[in-house]
């Protein structure tokens, strides 16, 4: 009988017993082992590069502005000028002999009018003296007026001499460089005619020829021949409105916000188009480290406190070990770089290899 009711509270001790061990918390699942890998951005790509030329925004073609044969070069290629040197001379003899007869004119119709004038007078008094008539008197007006009039037309012929006299010389229309001589000494040439070529140094760009697919592109990235080392920012500022009828590119200009001292009219640069860093940097990142879950392609990004957490990604290429991605993960950031699959959200991590990190730059 005392065997029998044992039986009953050991069977009571027994239902008891599962109910505290279900009390208890269950213990914190070990952090997996896994290799990691950290961000490394990639250099940006550089855009399509084109060859250009070192030129001034302004130039300008200098011209006599009167005819005859050059006399005199006085200015070398090259060179540096101040407004209102003198650049060229002409023959001036014919120029002088039109001046003299100019004046001689001039003098002729001076006697012509003073006589005239006088004569104008003389009548005045005599119609007011009853003498002559009044016919008489106007016809002797209107004589005196006409040669006041070749007078002035005779003068105005003298100024002209004058300043083609003066047009002989020519002189440069502004400071600035000699960058190419049109004309020599001996040469005969029209009024008009471009014997010398002047830029202004103060502002400077670089001319390059674009083919119609690329003349959006605003920015670039200049480097001078010269000087293969320094890149120089720039930006465009005018693309020619029609194509050049043999290559069928467009003339576009490149202006440099701060052009370097040693730059020299003329230089040969390399334009590359597109250079501004894209706003999402790319990186490569181990093929393993890539999964997808119905979401898009994503990696786990470790945190601080040994946790993964998803991060999408775009991808940009697939090699046979790597993926070049595009993502907002700073440089550095620490990322799981194998077996992505079989981690879920929040899963506690241990990185055991990270020789994998900064070696797929």
């Amino acid at each position: 009988m005392t065997r029998l009711a044992l039986i009953p509270a050991a069977l009571l001790l027994s239902a008891c017993l599962p109910q505290a061990e279900s009390s208890a918390p269950p213990p914190e699942e070990a952090p997996r082992a896994v290799q990691a890998a950290r961000i490394a951005h990639l250099p940006a790509e550089a855009g399509p590069a084109f060859t250009g030329t070192l030129r001034a925004r302004r130039e300008a073609d200098v011209a006599f502005r009167a005819s005859g044969r050059i006399a005199e070069r006085l200015v070398d290629l090259g060179a540096e000028v101040t407004a209102g040197q003198p650049l060229f001379r002409l023959e001036a003899r014919d120029l002088e002999l039109s001046l003299a007869a100019a004046e001689a004119e001039v003098l002729s119709a001076e006697a012509n009018s003073t006589q005239a004038a006088a004569e104008a007078a003389r009548s005045r008094q005599l119609l007011a003296a009853g003498h002559v008539a009044r016919a008489f008197h106007e016809a002797r007006d209107a004589t005196a007026r006409a040669a006041a009039q070749r007078l002035a037309a005779a003068r105005a012929q003298r100024d002209l001499a004058m300043n083609r006299l003066d047009y002989a010389t020519l002189r440069a229309p502004g400071a600035g460089l000699v960058t190419a001589i049109l004309g020599e000494a001996g040469q005969v040439v029209a009024e008009g005619t471009p014997v010398l070529r002047l830029a202004d140094p103060s502002e400077v760009e670089v001319l390059v020829q674009l083919p119609e697919d690329r003349t959006g592109t605003a920015e670039a990235s200049i480097r001078f021949w010269a000087r293969p080392d320094v890149a120089l920012p720039a930006r465009l500022r005018e693309v020619a409105a029609s194509a050049d009828p043999t290559l069928r590119t467009y003339a576009a200009r490149f202006t440099l916000s701060e052009p370097p001292e040693w730059a020299r009219l003329g230089m040969t640069a390399t334009v590359t188009l597109g250079t501004q860093a894209a706003a999402t940097p790319l990186a490569r990142v181990p093929l393993g480290a890539l999964h997808d879950r119905g979401q898009g392609p994503m990696v786990w990004r470790i945190t601080p406190e040994g946790r993964v957490v998803s991060e999408p990604v775009t991808v940009v290429a697939l090699t046979a070990q790597a993926a070049t991605i595009r993502s907002g993960l700073p440089e550095g950031t620490p990322i799981v770089a194998m077996g992505a699959q079989l981690l879920m959200p929040e899963a506690r991590v241990r990185a055991v290899d990270s020789r994998l990190a900064g070696s797929l730059r």
